[in-house]
């Protein structure tokens, strides 16, 4: 007898088990999803369901948006060895200026600028831990306040376009990436927003956390060498969001365009090397190859799934709760959340978009919208413990007295800036969809 005998509801519930069970033995996400996916596969429906594993795979494989995919990570990847982001981050201490909490500040705004030039996150929050925590260590800021700047602003590449996870949010749920850019934008600013606010307001009421920079520092740098030190990532900027927007390129010649665009850069900048462009390379094999892994394996998975009638039994529990609209979507961010302390964003999106968004949908709520929320709570997930990439990530570049518990602990007031705007965007959609 097989496991179709035990039927869709306790199928579900043996499902998930299974998927959480064998992530405590420490075997990669895509392993488990794709040993769970044959399990079903054959055990539900039999030997001569292999048709169903290859159309699977073949359908998810040949989607040209992920064409866009290993541009942006070779550019990111490019970006991380080259001095470019150096630069920027050094301009911008002129600008910042003499004012409290300012180096935390242009710590943010350097952030989102290298979010906007890439739209890699872990990269990024690794280059702001060797570039940015030891100078704000050094000036003498609070140490929980530059480590939750440093996580908090390196993860802003999940919702500033060319975000990579509004690229697979797109790919998954069928609809425009670039819309999807377009709608991402001012929560983006919004999130830089508050961050700024927070850091201001804790540091002008008291200055001890973040002292300004001593006047023979911030005289130690010219403001026309900071401004030239822009121009190159502001290009970059314009070169990859412009050529978007300004309707001139498709996301995927765009992504084109701004690795290109680096390495000119680089070579103009006498940067580029045949050691960097290896590094880079095998960099993005690495994490293509990681990607398209969870991928096939998700995607035969929620194939099978789907197969089994679990989107139906989905839809029916979720639709059937006895709640308003809202709160169903409540529902969904909730259950998003909890996953994201335990899974990888590519793992959430790929189980758990497929079934989702035809809710979304059958609720009479905009895609696009849905995939913002969905971008921020995926930010959140970087940041929440147990599992939070963030705190792996700088602590793999941070001093040695800096523990996890130090990173976590830091995280906790941008958590909640987080989890304010998610707030926002869910009771005010129009924060997100007034552009389009």
């Amino acid at each position: 007898m097989g496991l179709s005998a035990l039927g869709i509801e306790n199928g579900t519930y043996l499902l998930v088990a299974l998927i959480f069970l064998l992530l405590l033995t420490g075997l990669p996400l895509a392993w488990v999803t794709g040993l769970v996916a044959l399990l079903f596969t054959f055990g539900w429906f039999g030997g001569n369901a292999l048709p169903l594993v290859t159309s699977r795979i073949f359908g998810f494989i040949t989607e040209y948006s992920l064409v866009a995919i290993p541009m942006f990570i070779l550019m990111a990847a490019l970006l991380d060895r080259s001095g470019i982001a150096k630069d920027l981050f050094n301009g911008m201490r002129v600008l910042a200026g003499r004012l409290p909490g300012g180096v935390a500040v242009q710590t943010l705004i350097v952030a989102i600028l290298m979010a906007a030039m890439s739209g890699v996150i872990g990269g990024e929050i690794v280059l702001l831990g060797i570039l940015a925590l030891p100078q704000m260590l050094r000036l003498g800021y609070d140490r929980s306040l530059s480590i939750g700047v440093v996580c908090a602003g390196g993860s802003l590449g999940t919702m500033m376009p060319p975000s990579i996870v509004l690229i697979i949010y797109g790919l998954v749920a069928g609809v425009s990436i670039a819309d999807l850019f377009v709608a991402a934008i001012t929560p983006a600013l919004l999130l830089l927003g508050c961050y700024i606010a927070y850091v201001l307001i804790r540091c002008l009421r008291d200055p001890s956390l973040g002292p300004p920079m001593s006047a023979e520092e911030h005289a130690e740098e010219s403001l026309g060498s900071a401004l030239k030190s822009l121009v190159a990532p502001l290009f970059i900027v314009l070169v990859v969001l412009g050529s978007i927007y300004g309707g001139i390129a498709s996301i995927t010649e765009a992504a084109a365009l701004g690795v290109s665009s680096v390495i000119v850069i680089s070579a103009l900048r006498r940067e580029l090397t045949f050691a960097m462009m290896q590094e880079s390379l095998v960099h993005t094999l690495e994490t293509c190859g990681m990607i398209i892994w969870i991928g096939i394996a998700a995607a035969v998975l929620v194939g099978v799934y789907n197969l089994m009638g679990g989107n139906r039994f989905v839809s029916a529990a979720i639709l059937g709760l006895d709640a308003s609209p809202v709160v169903i979507i409540m529902v969904m961010m909730l259950i998003l959340l909890v996953l994201g302390m335990f899974l990888d964003w590519i793992g959430i999106a790929l189980l758990t978009l497929p079934i989702f968004v035809p809710i979304i949908t059958e609720l009479g709520f905009d895609p696009i919208w849905f995939g913002i929320l969905f971008a921020v709570n995926m930010q959140v997930s970087y940041l929440t413990p147990p599992f939070g990439p963030a705190a792996f990530y700088l602590k793999s570049v941070a001093p040695p007295d800096i523990t996890l518990k130090h990173i976590y602990t830091a995280l906790l007031p941008f958590i909640g800036l987080q989890l304010l705007v998610l707030a926002l965007l869910l009771f005010f959609p129009q924060i997100a969809i007034w552009p389009l």
